[in-house]
């Protein structure tokens, strides 16, 4: 299945960031490392706030992002993390 973005340009399945991303969010939750991958630089840098805040409760939010990626096809998830910019879950 080909996948095009809003400007009509193709991407392909090599790159998506799926797996990367996904387990980056398992062993780095709470750093938000997910996010900045994704380059959801805003998303990361609160996720590392609320880590702070919250003592560390809050990775939990990057472990089940990070669970969430990896039950994803490629095309789901470059439809909605990479083209559609999902920021959240």
């Amino acid at each position: 299945m080909k996948v095009v973005n809003e400007s009509g340009k193709e991407v392909s399945e090599q790159s998506s960031n799926r797996v990367l991303a996904g387990i980056l969010g398992i062993v780095l939750g709470e750093l938000g490392i997910h996010k900045f991958i994704l380059g959801y630089t805003k998303e990361g840098l609160i996720q590392i706030g609320l880590t702070i805040i919250t003592c560390g409760l809050a990775g939990l939010i990057g472990k089940i992002e990070g669970i969430i990626y990896l039950t994803k096809s490629d095309d789901q998830f470059i439809n909605e993390y990479q083209i559609n910019k999902k920021g959240w879950f």
